[in-house]
């Protein structure tokens, strides 16, 4: 598992460390570089090639969607962390990228990473996979996804029930995480059915996520996090650990990834990866 993973990881560090950005200008490209190359697990990245490999396609048909998702997410987090949105200042154990560029250039960044995801999609597949490609990836990204999302977060109504939460996570966080299994699906060419069971397993994935994250954001520790905790707390957000407490949040993250693993049954022995990532997930401490 550890080793499959790294490669996938590999793969998508490599092909992101060669993208050139052509015309770019050179502040604009270093600060598009240092959020998309800053690090981090890869995690839809590598979502996006292990559910090739699930569905019997080959890693590298697709690593120019793996290479679009990363990007969307880098995106997402340089916006997120603007001082009009999250207002964090700290990202992978580095300052965040309006504090490293200024906000202006981080917009700048944001934009550039986002639009430049659906010129990979373009110029790397034909029609109609590449159609549906672009099609799944702005749907997970626009305000039906991560904008939405982010619309809720920042407006959430008085009395936050657990219901409006699982909305807002599975448009802010949870919709790229699908979005990142359906396209490695499509990939390869599934039928109907695989891509139902890989949007099952993405949505049960997502919601065990964030979960994780919210209780990683009270009992985490910050310098092994990259950012910072507690945060959530002090800004009195409405989190699965708020509003559930810690016992049953973690009950919530077990059960969630239940269903998760239970969606790739059909697979068989070759959903062995995605079902085992699930379960580890349970147990990051980043």
């Amino acid at each position: 598992m550890k080793e499959s993973y790294q490669e996938y990881q590999r793969l998508c560090e490599e092909a992101l460390s060669a993208r050139v950005f052509p015309g770019a200008e050179e502040e604009n490209l270093e600060a598009m570089r240092y959020s998309l190359l800053g690090g981090g697990k890869r995690l839809r990245g590598v979502l996006v090639l292990a559910s090739c490999v699930c569905a019997g396609g080959e890693a590298e048909r697709a690593l120019p969607a793996a290479c679009a998702v990363e990007m969307v997410h880098a995106y997402s987090l340089i916006h997120d962390d603007l001082p009009a949105m999250d207002n964090d200042v700290l990202r992978r154990g580095k300052p965040t990228c309006h504090v490293r560029f200024g906000e202006a250039q981080a917009i700048l960044a944001g934009d550039g990473l986002l639009t430049e995801a659906f010129s990979v999609l373009a110029e790397s597949y034909e029609a109609p996979v590449g159609a549906g490609l672009v099609a799944l990836l702005s749907r997970a990204a626009g305000p039906g996804g991560m904008v939405g999302g982010q619309v809720l977060d920042m407006s959430p109504p008085r009395e936050a029930d657990l219901a409006w939460l699982r909305k807002m996570v599975g448009k802010k966080t949870g919709c790229l995480i699908e979005a990142s299994v359906e396209m490695g699906l499509k990939c390869a060419g599934a039928g109907e059915e695989c891509m139902a069971c890989g949007r099952r397993y993405g949505i049960h994935l997502g919601r065990a996520f964030q979960i994780v994250d919210d209780i990683l954001d009270v009992v985490g520790d910050e310098k092994t996090l990259g950012k910072s905790i507690g945060k959530d707390a002090a800004e009195e957000k409405r989190t699965f650990v708020t509003l559930l407490g810690l016992e049953e949040a973690r009950r919530q993250a077990l059960e969630e990834t239940g269903h998760a693993v239970s969606a790739l049954e059909p697979f068989g022995e070759r959903g062995a990866f995605l079902s085992r990532l699930a379960r580890d997930m349970l147990d990051r401490i980043y």
